[in-house]
């Protein structure tokens, strides 16, 4: 697990001291896990009680624990010197390894036990993934109605209930004209499931239901930025699997209740 995904995790047990901190071990990856508790402190102008106690709500035992982490954490600059090929054979085993350590369950209940089902892609790759997302799910009888335009999404979240589901796919997770309806969501108590990519980012804190592509930047000498996009994909058909094997699951413990009582 990375540190954003942490971050994500535990957003709301956090404070405006405690993210004073982050942003400081964010902007210095390379070097933060190399000073002891006093030294960070003084770093980041606060006591050393606030360092461990931001590492105990973020999981950890104590702060040399989360020292360890931080080192474990540090990549200078991984895709330096890497051809184009090498950064998306990088992402996609990275998405692979992130899904193996993954738990679906919570996610494939919750679309096992919903009716209506929406997907809405933020940008022209995402909705190609939620189309092949309503692809998918098809022969196993969930119908997945793919939202096309960000107005579409608007209109459709005043009639929505706490009976149905969003699936958000969005690059950054902080595409900002979506944040409007993304609070009706909020508000209205409607559960939504966000894949982003790993970062720490404003849509995935604002959910418990979390999925994750790793996704990298290779740069043309011209400036020009390309990134990688199948682990995307990949996510997408990982949920697929998994919920035919929960579902695969479900029927075979009916038929184990029901021979029991034969």
């Amino acid at each position: 697990m990375k540190i954003e995904e942490l971050i994500n995790k535990h957003y709301n047990q956090l404070h405006d001291n405690d993210l004073h901190i982050l942003k400081y071990i964010l902007n210095n990856k390379s070097s933060c896990y190399e000073l002891g508790i006093n030294s960070l402190a003084e770093k980041c102008n606060v006591s050393r009680s606030s360092i461990l106690r931001l590492a105990q709500k973020l999981g950890f035992s104590g702060y040399s624990e989360f020292r360890v982490f931080l080192k474990w954490q540090d990549q200078k600059d991984p895709n330096i010197h890497k051809s184009g090929v090498e950064i998306l054979r990088n992402d996609i085993l990275e998405t692979l390894k992130y899904v193996k350590n993954t738990d679906f369950s919570e996610i494939c209940r919750l679309i096992y036990h919903t009716e209506k089902i929406f997907v809405y892609g933020t940008g022209t790759a995402q909705l190609n993934c939620a189309f092949d997302l309503q692809r998918m799910f098809l022969p196993v009888r969930k119908y997945f109605h793919v939202i096309q335009a960000q107005t579409e999404f608007e209109m459709i979240i005043k009639d929505l209930t706490l009976n149905d589901l969003i699936i958000i796919i969005s690059f950054s997770g902080d595409t900002p004209s979506i944040f409007p309806a993304v609070q009706s969501l909020v508000a209205k108590g409607i559960p939504f499931i966000s894949v982003t990519n790993l970062k720490n980012n404003r849509l995935a804190r604002m959910t418990p239901y979390n999925l994750y592509a790793y996704s990298s930047c290779n740069e043309l000498k011209d400036g020009t930025k390309l990134n990688t996009f199948s682990s995307f994909f990949i996510v997408g058909e990982m949920l697929f699997h998994h919920y035919v094997d929960f579902i695969k699951q479900k029927e075979s413990d009916q038929n184990d209740e029901q021979g029991s009582i034969h």
